[in-house]
Order: structure tokens, then C-alpha cells, then sequence
């Protein structure tokens, strides 16, 4: 038995497993997944009268509306029904963003109708066996809002056909194969419907039925094809599938089953997308400094919400805060329809380490997550930082920096005796009204002077002597008087 991946045969000493995650509600659920608890809502397809029903959620489901009734009668039971056209574009995108969620878990990821597949035999290890991995990728899927059909087996067809089937069978050894699909009706073959009509006239009607009659007849009255699909199930022959690449840049747009203008409602849809981005970082071994979320109007140009990261992550509730904080203070011209999330600029973060108690600190705690809150509630021009700077003259030996941004040790560059520079500097010099050769009046000379000269090769030369004083209301000031010139007396901080 020889098995391929994308024309790249394996050889027959190579175990694979396939997991197949099969989404048989993914019409209805590009449309819901963005709300906790959804109204009744149907998908439909066709044209005026012919209207019909193709999908239906929980709610619908509930008032007696079923697939293929046609719209009228369901409006007729639901009168606030919510109807949307069938989107196969938003299903495709759904299906490739869940593709590169899956990424997490083993490398080799697959495309198929309504689902994705899953080459795992190389991940059992790191998540506790078949058992593990399956209820690992079940329990993620569901954060996403979807309701998957799980189902694993030694090759790919046969994954897809158990998923489908909405068994949940573990099939990890190919002897037992051809028992697992006997039971697994005609109707997830993909063959021509005349095929499968004739082979119910015979009374055939399960893979089982197939699989007990002569192959060389089979394939003579219903040509090749069915045949090979049966070897491919059992494992007979290879099944190559072609491998899902992913995009270099992140974005996944989720709608919403109604319009809705309450931060809580937006956050809550907007944690589905922040899921998947993580998984899909998560296999690069990635972390974001930045994303961005746009947030669709029906009248309006989409509102768009920046959040900046002090450090590369990736946790979804991280994320969440930040951009909650963002959010909060973002006004929204109109309701909003529909969200969309993009990132950009990847940057590779080292393995996350647990503490005593088993609980994951992701990237570095404290000052940097304290100033990239700080940003998303204040806005980013309202956090900002100071960076030292080798000159004497105080008025030029900072500069304004975004918050966080390293720069020299003060050690390095500060000068002037230490302690008798304060921290705190006004605006600018403030000049007293004095006698042209005495020290302003109520003013005490308690230290100094410091002496500076500097700044000729730059046009802004300073000649200062720096005092400590003290004046009338026992504030403490640093002042200085100028040596050129008309010598005056100005106070330029204040000690704290």
C-alpha cells in the first residue's frame, strides 16, 4: 500500500492517520456563529417562487421549519423569521480560515467539501492519542461556533465518508476499515445519481452492498469509477490530496445574524475571529505587535479598530482586553453588519512556560502589559515615554518617545552631580524680576553652582550656573542665571 501527499508517495512502512472535520450546518453558520444565541434563521437559494429553504438553525429548526420547505410556508410559521441567500464565497473563506486554524495541528491540511482534513499520525503524541487530539480539535471548533462531525481513519476518503456519516468512529488500524464503511449509505458517494438509482433497483443501498459484489462486474456495469472510490476508502490505492498553503497575511470576515451596535454583542463575535488568528499563529509559532478590526455599516464606510501590542502574542483573551478597551472608546456611526480581522507583520515568539500551578504567562508580564492597556484605553498619542539623551542642556537631554521604547541607561548619560537635577521640568524657563546683580528676592541658594557651557556647534550655546533654592513658600527650585549677557535669574524645575 503506497500513499501520497500532493504526488509524493510514502512508503507502505509509513502509518498515517486522517482526521476529518466535517461541518454539515456551515451554510447557516457563516451567518450565526457571530452571536451567542441566535434568532430563527433559514439560508435559502433560487428565484422568486422557487424560493426554497436549504438550511436552517437551532431556532428554526425548533418553530418546525426544515430544509427544502419552501420560503412562504416558513414565513408563515416564523413571521420574524431572518432569511439570508446561500454565500458560497463566505463558505469557502469559512472553510479556509478554519484550514489555517487547523495548521496548530499538524502541518498537513487538506480542503474538502464542507470540511477539512487532517493528517495527525505525527501529532497523537502531543495531545494525548487519538482521544485527546479528536476532542483537542472538537472542543476548538466549537469556540470557533461551529458544530463539527469528527471522524478518524488510516486514509483520507475514508475520514471524509465517517464524518460525513456524523458517527464519530475512531478507525486507527485499516483491517478494521471495511467494517467501519459497511454500514455508510450510497448517498455520500460521489457518484452520478443514476448510478446510485440503479444500484438501489439491485438492492444495493450501503457501501457494505458494494463491497460483496464481483469487482469485475461492478466495474462493467457501472464503469471504473466506483470502484476505485470503494480502494480508495479501503486503502487500496493511493489517494493523494493537494495540501492547503497558507496566505501570508491573516484576515477572516465573520457577518452577523442582525444588526448590532452594543460593544458587548461585537466583542462577543469578535472572539471567534481572535480564535482563529491564534491558531493560525500558532502553527507559523507566531505572535502580532498589531491588528486591526474593521467594523462593517450598511450606509457608512467600515469603522476600523487599531490595537497595538507592547510584546508579540497571541491569546485570545489578551487580545480581547485589548481590544475591549479600544472598542469602548470608539464611536460607531451606524449599526454594525458584519466584522472583519486583519494582521500583518508576524514576529516568532519563544515557547510559552507554565508556573508552579500549571497556569501559561504569555510573553513578558507587568510594565510592557501595563502600557499597552494604558494605549488601548487612552488612545496612543495620550502614553508616551522619555528617552535620555546625551546633551547637558536639560531643555535637550530628553526626547519624547512612544511609550515603552527603549533607550540608554541614565547612568550612561545623565550628567551633573547626581541628585540636584529634578525631574521635573517646566515648559520652559521662567525668568524672575530681580536686582541685575543680586539673587531674586525671597530666593535661597542652597546648592551650586553647577556650571554648563555648551551648544556653540549648533547655534543654541548655553552659559549657566545651576542653583538649588529654595523660595517664600519652602518649594524647592532649580534655578539659574545666565553668564552672558544680561545675567538674569530663571527657574526652570521643581523638586518634588
Amino acid at each position: 500500500m503506497a500513499w501520497c501527499w500532493d504526488g509524493v508517495s510514502q512508503p507502505p512502512s509509513v502509518p498515517m492517520l486522517w482526521l476529518c472535520l466535517h461541518l454539515p450546518h456551515l451554510s447557516v453558520e457563516v451567518f450565526t456563529r457571530g452571536a451567542a444565541a441566535p434568532g430563527p434563521l433559514v439560508v435559502v437559494a433560487g428565484r422568486g417562487r422557487r424560493r426554497s429553504v436549504v438550511a436552517v438553525n437551532l431556532g428554526a429548526a425548533a418553530a418546525g421549519i426544515r430544509p427544502g420547505m419552501a420560503l412562504g410556508a416558513a414565513c408563515g410559521l416564523v413571521p420574524e423569521l431572518v432569511v439570508r441567500e446561500r454565500d458560497e464565497g463566505a463558505e469557502a473563506g469559512a472553510l479556509a480560515a478554519l484550514a489555517g486554524w487547523a495548521g496548530q495541528f499538524t502541518p498537513l491540511v487538506s480542503l474538502v467539501c464542507a470540511g477539512v482534513l487532517l493528517e495527525v499520525e505525527g501529532s497523537l503524541g502531543l495531545f494525548g492519542g487519538a482521544g485527546g487530539l479528536s476532542e483537542r480539535v472538537e472542543e476548538g471548533a466549537a469556540s470557533l461556533g461551529y458544530r463539527a462531525c469528527l471522524a478518524l481513519a488510516p486514509n483520507p476518503l475514508a475520514a471524509e465518508l465517517l464524518a460525513r456519516a456524523g458517527q464519530g468512529d475512531r478507525v486507527t488500524e485499516p483491517a478494521c476499515l471495511e467494517a467501519a464503511l459497511a454500514s455508510l449509505g450510497l448517498g455520500l458517494l460521489e457518484v452520478p445519481e443514476k448510478v446510485r438509482e440503479a444500484l438501489r433497483a439491485l438492492g444495493v443501498c450501503t457501501l457494505g452492498d458494494c463491497l460483496r459484489l464481483p469487482r469485475a462486474g461492478l466495474a462493467r456495469r457501472f464503469g471504473r469509477e466506483l470502484p476505485e472510490i470503494l480502494d480508495r476508502a479501503l486503502g487500496r490505492v493511493p489517494d493523494p490530496r493537494s495540501p492547503f498553503v497558507p496566505p501570508p497575511r491573516f484576515a477572516s470576515r465573520l457577518e452577523l445574524p442582525a444588526e448590532v451596535a452594543g460593544a458587548e454583542t461585537l466583542l462577543f463575535a469578535a472572539h471567534r475571529l481572535l480564535r482563529e488568528l491564534e491558531g493560525f499563529l500558532a502553527a507559523r509559532g507566531s505572535g502580532v505587535d498589531r491588528f486591526c478590526l474593521s467594523l462593517v455599516h450598511r450606509d457608512a464606510r467600515p469603522t476600523r479598530v487599531e490595537v497595538g501590542l507592547a510584546s508579540p502574542g497571541r491569546d485570545p483573551k489578551r487580545l480581547l482586553g485589548l481590544l475591549g478597551e479600544r472598542l469602548a472608546r470608539t464611536p460607531l456611526p451606524a449599526p454594525v453588519r458584519a466584522l472583519g480581522l486583519e494582521a500583518t507583520g508576524f514576529s516568532s515568539m519563544t515557547p510559552r512556560s507554565r508556573d508552579l500551578f500549571g497556569g501559561e504567562e504569555e510573553g513578558r508580564p507587568g510594565e510592557g502589559r501595563l502600557l499597552e492597556r494604558l494605549r488601548a484605553r487612552l488612545g496612543d498619542e495620550a502614553v508616551q515615554g522619555l528617552r535620555l539623551v546625551a546633551d547637558y542642556r536639560p531643555e535637550r537631554a530628553f526626547q519624547w518617545v512612544s511609550g515603552g521604547e527603549a533607550g540608554p541607561a541614565p547612568a550612561d548619560i545623565l550628567p551633573g552631580p547626581a541628585g540636584l537635577r529634578p525631574l521635573w521640568l517646566l515648559p520652559a524657563p521662567v525668568v524672575f524680576r530681580c536686582p541685575p546683580a543680586g539673587v531674586p528676592a525671597g530666593l535661597i541658594l542652597l546648592a551650586g553652582p553647577e556650571r554648563i557651557e555648551t551648544g556653540w556647534w549648533d547655534s543654541a550655546d548655553a552659559a549657566r550656573d545651576y542653583f538649588v533654592a529654595e523660595d517664600a513658600q519652602g518649594s524647592r527650585l532649580w534655578v539659574f542665571r545666565e553668564r552672558q549677557g544680561a545675567h538674569r535669574w530663571f527657574a526652570q524645575g521643581i523638586f518634588g
